[in-house]
């Protein structure tokens, strides 16, 4: 009669091919599965930021389209390079891009224009990310542009025209070394008390009031210009202006262009850029 019974070593064997095929099927341990997930401002991506205001968005991912809308800008010689969130819109000399605004912006009365920008000096003239046009005015409704560039620093510009047409200038604020690297700008507008909030890297540069001013003028704007300012596209997109020397166009690269119908708060703002700033 055979004995069936497994020996000692044999049982032992079968102990350490049952364990071994065990071990092989748990995951490794992963510490940071179990983390909860980073937040700011209560947010945790920066979609997440005014969600229910935001009317505008170009991620700039390869194309030149709204991800709101759903509408696509006219390209005008721009291409695509790394951005702060995958890639950005890269501009250069006698690039831009075009889009027409949609209802939700001509008809914007508080407002938030948000974006990342990183470009070398340019000592040929201003650099202009974004112009509201006025097809009959010297300057758009609403233009924002680097001016008085030096090697440290850079002024940074905001116009816009009122519902009369008449010009209102904010602050000039100074934007230490601003050049090639990643920063992010945003203005904010609030009808009800009529305040400008200017902020550079999350955090307010500065703000104003300015007497007089009725309120945001953008029912008319026929076109947005991404990269240089009205007066010096092809064909020019104003009867106000031609061509200026002191004026040119953006060198670098814009990326996370955001429009929103409300005056982002200081914290909103501030979780808009660590969210980016991080690639969420």
């Amino acid at each position: 009669m055979y004995n069936n019974k497994p020996t000692i070593k044999q049982a032992a064997c079968l102990i350490a091919v049952v364990t071994l095929a065990m071990v092989s099927c748990q995951k490794k341990f992963d510490p940071k599965s179990y983390a909860p997930a980073e937040t700011f401002g209560g947010y945790s991506a920066s979609n997440q930021v005014a969600s229910s205001n935001l009317v505008t968005h170009f991620a700039f991912e390869g194309n030149l389209q709204d991800s709101v809308s759903k509408t696509a800008a006219t390209n005008a010689g721009t291409s695509f390079s790394p951005g702060i969130k995958g890639q950005g819109m890269l501009v250069g000399l006698n690039n831009y891009a075009l889009f027409t605004p949609t209802d939700a912006i001509k008809n914007l009365q508080s407002m938030t224009v948000a974006f990342w920008v990183n470009t070398p000096i340019n000592k040929t003239g201003i650099q202009e990310p974004i112009c509201f046009v006025n097809p009959t005015q010297f300057w758009g409704n609403l233009d924002m542009f680097f001016d008085g560039q030096t090697d440290a620093s850079s002024v940074f510009k905001m116009h816009l025209l009122n519902s009369a047409n008449a010009d209102t200038w904010l602050a000039s604020w100074s934007i230490a070394s601003p050049w090639s690297k990643w920063i992010h700008i945003a203005l904010t507008y609030d009808h009800g008390s009529g305040k400008f909030t200017f902020y550079v890297n999350g955090a307010p540069a500065g703000s104003a009031t300015p007497s007089g001013f009725d309120g945001l003028n953008f029912a008319q704007v026929p076109a947005i210009v991404l990269g240089t300012v009205q007066f010096m596209t092809t064909p020019n997109l104003t009867t106000g202006a031609t061509s200026q020397p002191w004026a040119s166009f953006l060198l670098g690269v814009m990326d996370e262009l955001r429009i929103y119908s409300k005056a982002l708060s200081g914290d909103d703002v501030k979780a808009l850029y660590n969210l980016e700033n991080l690639g969420k």
